[in-house]
């Protein structure tokens, strides 16, 4: 979880910070798709800890690093020297894209899951959403991407992927229901969009996808995007 805690009171917010606890706190998630990072970046973040006297650098479960306790005076230099995008932590939309190595390294990956996260946080990074959205890709069915537990699930198998909808790892737990299988990579793109925008037209402002469907029923999501019952999981 990103290090989201009581907001201070005072001076606007600085471009890009999220207030933390006490006077002049804030913190900064840089952008990082999937979870991939280059050596350039881990310098420069680095350079940045090290130049702004940052006091806490904290790996988020959504595969990101956190830089909290930043001065509300430096916070345009921090991002002005990492050079990274902005990684939403409490605007509603897509806040991350989580995956696992997939067939680019593990040897149990069935499909590119580095890849087809990628694709997916270019598509989606930037739509608004009635909610925050998380979302999981796992190159096989051992779902290492926690797929089932993310509002958008992938999960990759031998006859290609299987898109979920309207999981939620929180205090009220959802396993995310299936709405098809066996898709090649642009048919599970394809069907990421329409689901996000059944979403994004039906559902209540602040609802999560996992209250969403409880609300409407999974069944009546797939009635509106034409999709029948899933068959079994291989």
């Amino acid at each position: 979880m990103s290090p989201i805690t009581k907001k201070n009171s005072g001076p606007p917010v600085p471009s890009g910070a999220i207030p933390q606890r006490g006077a002049d706190s804030y913190a900064i998630v840089p952008r990082l798709p999937s979870g991939v990072i280059t050596a350039d970046q881990l310098e420069a973040l680095a350079r940045a800890i090290r130049t702004y006297e940052i006091p806490i650098a904290k790996l988020t479960s959504g595969q990101r690093i956190a830089l909290v306790g930043i001065k509300a005076g430096d916070v345009p230099g921090v991002w002005a020297d990492l050079g990274m995008g902005e990684g939403r932590a409490v605007k509603h939309g897509v806040h991350y894209v989580q995956a696992c190595p997939g067939t680019a390294a593990c040897g149990y990956g069935q499909q590119d899951s580095l890849g087809l996260g990628a694709w997916l946080e270019e598509l989606f990074s930037g739509l608004d959403l009635p909610a925050k959205v998380k979302v999981g890709v796992s190159g096989c069915p051992m779902c290492c991407g926690e797929s089932y537990v993310r509002d958008i699930g992938l999960v990759g198998r031998k006859n290609g992927w299987t898109v979920v909808f309207g999981g939620n790892a929180g205090g009220r737990p959802r396993m995310g229901d299936e709405l098809a299988a066996g898709l090649d990579a642009d048919q599970a793109l394809e069907l990421v969009g329409r689901v996000l925008e059944h979403y994004r037209e039906q559902a209540k402002k602040c609802q999560r996808t996992a209250r969403f469907v409880e609300a409407r029923g999974i069944a009546s999501v797939r009635a509106a995007l034409g999709l029948a019952e899933p068959g079994v999981r291989d």
